[in-house]
C-alpha cells in the first residue's frame, strides 16, 4: 500500500519538505570518483519528479561542482523544491581554522560576517536563483563568536536571500550557543542504526527547543543497503577500505540482521534500504533522512520510502533484531 509522501516542518520557520531529502555529496564527486554531469541532472530531476522537495547540497562538495550542477537541474523547477546549502568552509581566505587541504590549497573552517556574507553571493550564483530556503553551518569555527555567525546569518534572512538558518556537525554547547543568539531551525547530523549516540545528547535538546533534525548516512554508507556482504573487497580509494565499521565481521552481523527484517521488507514490498530508511524517519527527534543518490533508479528507490509507515510491531521487531546483531559492533 503506497502512502504520501511524508512531509515536515523545519523547525519553526514555517517551511514544509519531504521528509525523505536529496543529499548531493556524491554529486559532487569529491571522494566519489568524479561525477556525471547529466546522469546527476538525471537524478535530482527523477527525485523531484517522484516527490521528493528536499534538495541539501554545499559549496565543498567538488569546490562548487554540485551547486552548479543543481543549480543547472532546478532550471524551471525551482518552485518545486525547499533548496538546503552550507557555508563556512572556505577556500577564498584563509581566516579561522585551517581543517584540510586540498589540490588547490587549503580549507578553513570560518563562519565569520565578512565569509557568510561573501559565500551566500558564491552558491546563488551557482545555484542560479536569488533565494536559499535552508542555510546551514557546515562546520563548527571555534574562533568566531556564534552571536557573529547568527547575526549575520539574521541580516541574510531579513533581506530574503536565506528562509531558515541551520547547523551541522554540531555539539550540544553549539546548539545552545545557536539557540541563545536567534533563531535556530534545524541541525544536520550522521545517524543511523550503526550510529546512534545523537540520541542520548543532541536529540534531546532539539526535541526541547523545536529544532528539527536532518539526519545524513542513514544507510552507513552502504553498510545497511542490504546487499553489503562479508565477502565484498574494497578496492583503491574507497573510504570504506580502513574503516573498521566495515570489517568482514561487522557485515557478517549486518548480515544476519538484514536475513531477518526481510520479511517486513517483503510485507511493505519494499527494498531492505527504503525499510532501513523508513525506519530512520520513524525514531524519535529525527525529522529528514538525506539519502545520496547519483542516477535516476537510486532517486526513485529513496523516494519511495517517504511512502512507507512501518507499524509500531515492525519497528519493535526492527529494534529487537538491530539489539541482537549490532550491540557488539566495533568502529
Amino acid at each position: 500500500m503506497s502512502h504520501e509522501m511524508l512531509s515536515r516542518p523545519i523547525g519553526k520557520s514555517g517551511i514544509e519538505a519531504s521528509a525523505i531529502g536529496l543529499g548531493t555529496w556524491a554529486i559532487g564527486g569529491w571522494m566519489w570518483g568524479g561525477t556525471d554531469e547529466a546522469t546527476s541532472i538525471k537524478a535530482i530531476q527523477a527525485s523531484i519528479d517522484a516527490g521528493i522537495s528536499l534538495i541539501d547540497t554545499a559549496p565543498a562538495y567538488g569546490q562548487g561542482t554540485a551547486e552548479e550542477i543543481v543549480g543547472k537541474a532546478l532550471k524551471g523547477r525551482r518552485d518545486k523544491v525547499v533548496l538546503a546549502t552550507k557555508c563556512g568552509l572556505v577556500w577564498h581566505c584563509q581566516n579561522g581554522n585551517h581543517f584540510f587541504d586540498l589540490e588547490s590549497g587549503p580549507v578553513h573552517r570560518y563562519l565569520g560576517r565578512d565569509a557568510i556574507i561573501y559565500e551566500v553571493e558564491q552558491s546563488l550564483t551557482r545555484l542560479g536563483t536569488d533565494y536559499i530556503d535552508h542555510y546551514i553551518t557546515h562546520w563548527q569555527d571555534p574562533t568566531t563568536p556564534v552571536e557573529e555567525t547568527m547575526e549575520a546569518l539574521e541580516l541574510l534572512k531579513k533581506q530574503g536571500k536565506i528562509r531558515s538558518i541551520g547547523a551541522s556537525n554540531t555539539s550540544t554547547a553549539d546548539i545552545s550557543a545557536y539557540l541563545a543568539a536567534g533563531q535556530l531551525d534545524a541541525i544536520q547530523e550522521e545517524y543511523s542504526m550503526v550510529k546512534r549516540d545523537i540520541e542520548q545528547t543532541l536529540l534531546p535538546l532539539a526535541q526541547e527547543n523545536g529544532v528539527s533534525v536532518l539526519s545524513y548516512s542513514s544507510l552507513a554508507l552502504g553498510l545497511l543497503s542490504g546487499k553489503m556482504t562479508a565477502e565484498r573487497k574494497f578496492e583503491g580509494d574507497d573510504q570504506r577500505r580502513d574503516n573498521p565499521r566495515f570489517s568482514a565481521p561487522n557485515r557478517q552481523k549486518v548480515q544476519q540482521l538484514m536475513e531477518e527484517i526481510t520479511p517486513i521488507a517483503a510485507a511493505h514490498s519494499a527494498s531492505l534500504a527504503q525499510i532501513v530508511i523508513a525506519w530512520t524517519l520513524q525514531q524519535p527527534g529525527i525529522t529528514f533522512s538525506l539519502c545520496g543518490a547519483r542516477n535516476a533508479d537510486q532517486a526513485l528507490e529513496n523516494a519511495k520510502a517517504g511512502r512507507i509507515r512501518l507499524s509500531a510491531a515492525d519497528i519493535q521487531g526492527i529494534n529487537t533484531a538491530a539489539k541482537r546483531h549490532l550491540h557488539d559492533l566495533d568502529g
